[in-house]
């Protein structure tokens, strides 16, 4: 029941704590009784630092995801015009994720010591350089050179990366404890608008202006992201943690959570070097419609997320759920995106962009409650609420995530060649969708 004469009418459940973090209020809009008052209040009542962390987290996602993503529609055949094989493409795709994986742990562990907001800007600036970098890599000569260049910059761009992206976790969380999932779920549109924008975007420069254009646009614009950032960006502090990552991962059900990300991120690295190429030899599309294929999975998942973030932080006994429908509907999409030959099913591009796109969905349904479930299980393990924490927590999802992204490709490039995509996308989803329901069952005996 209302109080006599609050003009404000019925507040959330949580009071003004849970109505001064703004995720909780948006929940409370889109679940309650969805006045506007309440939304602008919660306007009114986000703190400085908690606007500008978000609004570095967004200029993060969005930059970085779309240098990440514009390999994708023409990065392939240039390669092979240099004397890359398809394995070589698929590996060159895969030691990012190699490399991150590293970086992560790392970076996880010592975040505190050297201090999140620089590596929060440190990453950026480098990621920037290194785009730009991998623009003038057609004036190399073919072959092993050029090979291993390809190797040496994206290397450098993924340890940047990884030291931008574990920073970024790691103060979101801080800034917004009680809403981890929501948050992220809610800056993932940012992602999923540089992987909407990147390879359209990439395609489109690639095809008016060659190949170095797309790359030194994308890495001045986020070259330009880095003083905004050394301005606005909270400078959290915290004490050194005394638990090792060793300690996290050995608690059975974060094991297992880590195997489902693995999972899961190998899915969609398969598809990075072998998706364009396949779209081009079965379609016959020019480098500018193919970034298109990838908007449809992208999109989606951008929509979802904000969604499946909400469920996952204010339904907790639904991510169980979310993970075993998440996987066995991914696994369904990778019978279907060539689709297998044993189906007797005719490829046409309607049906994979159409699958593509409810593989997105599926992705936003498995990946969200992630980061919470770790989170909640470090805690009741001993694991001190802070920074140091975040940062053990992040670098682990960031470096589980890294070895799937790293199988995905190599393995995805060497089926694509040996036994053609039809055939390797029916390896690779089946994969996943056994994994996760598995987890999910067992999770529930620890």
């Amino acid at each position: 029941m209302d109080a006599p004469g609050d003009p404000e009418g019925p507040r959330p459940p949580g009071g003004d704590r849970e109505l001064a973090d703004a995720p909780g209020a948006w929940a409370w809009l889109w679940f309650g009784d969805g006045r506007l008052a309440g939304a602008r209040e919660t306007a009114r009542r986000l703190s400085r630092d908690q606007l500008f962390v978000l609004i570095s987290t967004a200029s993060l996602n969005l930059g970085s995801m779309m240098c990440y993503s514009i390999l994708g529609p023409f990065f392939p055949q240039e390669a092979e015009k240099k004397g890359a094989s398809n394995t070589v493409i698929g590996m060159i795709f895969g030691c990012y994720a190699l490399f991150e994986l590293v970086a992560s742990l790392v970076f996880g562990k010592y975040l505190v010591h050297v201090g999140a907001k620089f590596m929060f800007v440190a990453g950026m600036f480098v990621s920037g350089g290194v785009t730009i970098l991998f623009g003038v890599l057609d004036q190399v000569p073919e072959g092993p050179i050029f090979i291993a260049m390809c190797f040496l910059v994206r290397v450098t761009d993924a340890i940047s990366f990884a030291a931008a992206i574990t920073a970024s976790s790691s103060v979101l969380a801080k800034a917004f404890p009680n809403h981890v999932a929501t948050v992220m779920g809610s800056l993932e549109i940012f992602s999923g608008l540089g992987l909407v924008l990147g390879p359209p975007l990439g395609g489109f420069l690639y095809q008016s202006f060659g190949y170095e254009m797309p790359f030194i646009f994308l890495g001045c614009a986020l070259l330009l992201m880095v003083p905004l950032n050394m301005c606005i960006l909270p400078n959290y502090e915290s004490a050194p943690g005394k638990h090792s990552f060793w300690k996290l991962v050995t608690s059975p059900k974060v094991a297992l959570i880590a195997f489902v990300i693995n999972a899961l991120s190998s899915c969609f690295g398969f598809l990075e070097p072998t998706l364009s190429l396949f779209v081009v030899e079965k379609f016959n599309l020019p480098a500018g419609y193919v970034g298109l294929v990838f908007l449809g999975l992208a999109l989606s998942y951008t929509i979802s997320s904000p969604l499946f973030g909400l469920l996952s932080d204010k339904m907790p006994h639904l991510r169980k759920w979310l993970l075993v429908f998440g996987s066995l509907i991914t696994a369904g999409c990778y019978m279907l995106l060539g689709p297998v030959p044993v189906l007797h099913i005719k490829s046409q591009l309607w049906l994979l962009v159409l699958v593509s796109v409810i593989n997105g969905i599926s992705a936003g349904m498995s990946i969200f409650p992630t980061f919470p479930e770790i989170l909640d299980c470090a805690y009741e393990n001993g694991f001190e609420e802070g920074l140091s924490t975040l940062g053990l927590v992040s670098g682990l999802i960031s470096a589980m995530w890294s070895v799937g992204a790293f199988v995905g490709p190599t393995l995805g490039g060497f089926l694509y060649e040996k036994i053609g995509f039809e055939w390797a996308a029916a390896v690779q989803g089946p994969s996943d969708g056994l994994v996760l329901p598995t987890g999910a069952l067992q999770e529930e005996e620890i």
